[in-house]
């Protein structure tokens, strides 16, 4: 049972006097029970609070004598992180040093050779470089090494960042919110979590750069309301009730202020929700300039003008307020043009939910928004039909299924939303593989029996059932001495998936052979220039070797390639999308995924062709359209070459 928090800053408070109170010489024994109390601080409620009543005393009560910490004058904010994820004592004695230089900084504490402006210079620079455990991503690196500590680092990067105004931080939080707003994910809520805390910041900062300050009300105003309209009235229904004096030409006014908004951010304010139903009862004239449609999208919007009211008035609402950008950007794609399409939709807003999806379903919105199940996974399926490279994984090793769902939004919308209703009616999907019939239902396991739950609604109803089938397909091929994605990838995806297919392994020895065969092979069937300029027509499923920052291998992954074409500067890129929800990631050896400012398309991440083949070690092809691989200049390939051998390479052995 849990020890009441008043009982151990008792406790604490008595340690860390027995600790003052000690010779120099045995101060090392009673530092033990100082540890041992700070331990039990750190995770109770207000813990942290409660030492951070003590910090302006630990370095004189000996907390940090004869370790690590005893200087904080020679402390380097790039070490903090380790320590932080590290078990045992330096975990403890580096949140004590984080509040003894929190207590520096607000002058609490007089340091004989650290001021006030070093110590809040040196915690600003450690909470720039630690922004991945304050807003967890969803990127590969920090899923594989996921680590027990992140919890607590995050309430005490919290708790520091409650204490800190730093004009810094909101320029790294302004840059991070510019680079995910970027690749335009459905799951917005580090986005809104950053734009919070910059929010806050910038309540407290008086010297902020006027540049950032305009650019952070760009973005909250985005979520809190971007017309004068939504502004004047933040309460949803006061601006409900003011919108019924509002004349035609106000109306459009008013929506093509949110709707601005919206495309340039992708982030939707409730009151866009709000005033989408309005105009969709009123005014349903008005629909093209709330959605801010093009005329491709205002085409298939009068097209089917009877359905997107219907769809509205089922699944547009300020808890499902995304929902109105993917509406957007599904007009835009045409989608309702498919036959299958429009029956698919009006199913699931009749569709009868099981109860365990439903309780998932209600779990992504916020509790009293009175939405319901149905609503919500039609809101959800509308932003994957509309945002199909903003699919992401979460914190689950499902790039499989993503990349499937992102596949069929774009090129099967009827096939996935047959899938759909299957998966949340009937708890069951079944793929045929090889002639057999495989049913989810009967199956258990796969890569992600518990499953995360920060996901779409789309991909929380099907993931479970498609991970899975996969699984189950692999296990099927598992002897048959080749890598089993040739054959599963075909069955699972579709026809789209072409036949061809090459590894950098031997399937047998795991080696990593003829290396310079598999490079020359993927230039003659992907690179303009030597392939005849074939060009790709689908989104090919290929394997990557993901690395961190330092080139050491972390683990396999799936990503698609969507096209390889020539950027601004005349280099050749491959643009490819990375379902685990961050696209721009540092791989080490400089080689870092862009998302924006190389000619991507939302949702898209690239890299120049050569550096991303360097990371490559599976990939489908077409074998009737292969140029000639003789003609690879060597030079190219020794290039990907070293780069493969000096990151990934270093923990295979190559023959």
């Amino acid at each position: 049972m849990p020890q009441p928090t008043g009982v151990i800053v008792e406790r604490f408070a008595h340690a860390l006097e027995e600790l003052n109170k000690a010779q120099s010489f045995v101060k090392p024994k009673y530092q033990t029970d100082v540890y041992q109390e700070a331990n039990r601080l750190i995770d109770a409620e207000d813990g942290l609070e409660y030492l951070y009543q003590h910090a302006h005393r630990f370095e004189e009560s000996g907390v940090f004598q004869d370790g690590p910490w005893e200087s904080a004058d020679k402390l380097q904010p790039p070490l903090v992180a380790g320590s932080l994820k590290a078990k045992g004592l330096p975990m403890i004695i580096e949140v004590l040093s984080e509040l003894r230089m929190l207590s520096i900084a607000e002058s609490k504490y007089s340091h004989p050779n650290l001021t006030a402006n070093m110590a809040e210079e040196f915690l600003n620079e450690v909470m720039v470089l630690n922004l991945d455990i304050l807003f967890p991503n969803a990127t590969e690196s920090a899923r594989i090494e996921k680590n027990e500590n992140d919890e607590r680092a995050r309430k005490l990067f919290q708790f520091l960042a409650s204490r800190l105004s730093s004009t810094a931080l909101i320029r790294t939080l302004i840059m991070e919110i510019e680079r995910l707003t970027a690749q335009r994910p459905i799951m917005v809520k580090r986005t809104l979590s950053m734009i919070n805390m910059a929010k806050e910041m910038l309540d407290k900062e008086t010297e902020a750069d006027e540049k950032d300050v305009a650019e952070l009300k760009k973005y909250i105003s985005a979520i809190e309301g971007p017309s004068p309209m939504s502004s004047k009235f933040k309460d949803l229904h006061a601006y409900r009730a003011n919108l019924k004096s509002l004349t035609r030409s106000e109306l459009i006014s008013e929506s093509v202020a949110l709707a601005k908004s919206m495309r340039e951010t992708g982030l939707v304010a409730p009151h866009h929700a709000t005033l989408t139903r309005f105009i969709c009862k009123r005014m349903p004239g008005l629909l093209t300039y709330v959605l801010n449609l093009n005329s491709k999208g205002s085409a298939n919007l009068e097209e089917n003008s009877e359905l997107v009211i219907q769809l509205i008035k089922a699944a547009i609402f300020p808890g499902t307020r995304q929902a109105v950008y993917g509406l957007s950007l599904m007009l835009e794609r045409g989608v309702l043009s498919h036959s299958p399409v429009a029956p698919g939709l009006r199913r699931l807003v009749e569709l009868d939910i099981r109860p365990d999806v439903r309780n998932a379903l209600y779990q992504t919105t916020s509790t009293g928004e009175g939405v319901t199940a149905n609503s919500i996974l039609v809101a959800g399926t509308l932003q994957v039909l509309g945002q199909p490279l903003g699919i992401g994984q979460g914190f689950n090793p499902t790039c499989q299924a993503a990349r499937g769902i992102s596949l069929w939004a774009q090129h099967a919308p009827g096939f996935l939303l047959e899938i759909i209703p299957r998966a949340a009616r009937d708890g069951d999907l079944d793929f045929t593989f090889e002639g057999a019939q495989i049913h989810s239902k009967d199956l258990s396991g796969g890569l992600a029996p518990d499953l995360d739950k920060e996901l779409d609604p789309v991909s929380l109803v099907l993931v479970p059932h498609l991970d899975r089938i996969y699984s189950e397909m692999m296990s099927r091929v598992a002897l048959r001495g080749e890598d089993g994605h040739r054959w599963v990838n075909p069955a699972f995806y579709g026809n789209w998936v072409q036949k061809g297919f090459s590894s950098v392994f031997d399937p047998v020895t795991g080696y990593v052979v003829d290396y310079t065969g598999f490079v020359k092979l993927f230039y003659a069937t992907h690179h303009p220039e030597y392939n005849d300029e074939y060009e790709l027509i689908y989104p090919n499923p290929v394997g990557i070797f993901i690395t961190n920052v330092h080139g050491k291998l972390l683990g396999l992954h799936a990503v698609s390639i969507t096209r390889i074409t020539k950027d601004l500067n005349g280099e050749y890129r491959v643009y490819f999308y990375n379902p685990n929800n961050d696209g721009s990631q540092n791989w080490g050896q400089e080689i870092e995924p862009s998302v924006a400012g190389n000619g991507e398309i939302e949702g898209e991440s690239s890299l120049p062709f050569h550096e991303f083949v360097s990371r490559l070690y599976a990939f489908h092809y077409n074998p009737y359209e292969q140029g000639d691989a003789y003609a690879v200049e060597q030079e190219v390939v020794t290039q990907v070459a070293q780069l493969a051998k000096e990151s990934w390479g270093r923990d295979y052995t190559w023959v």
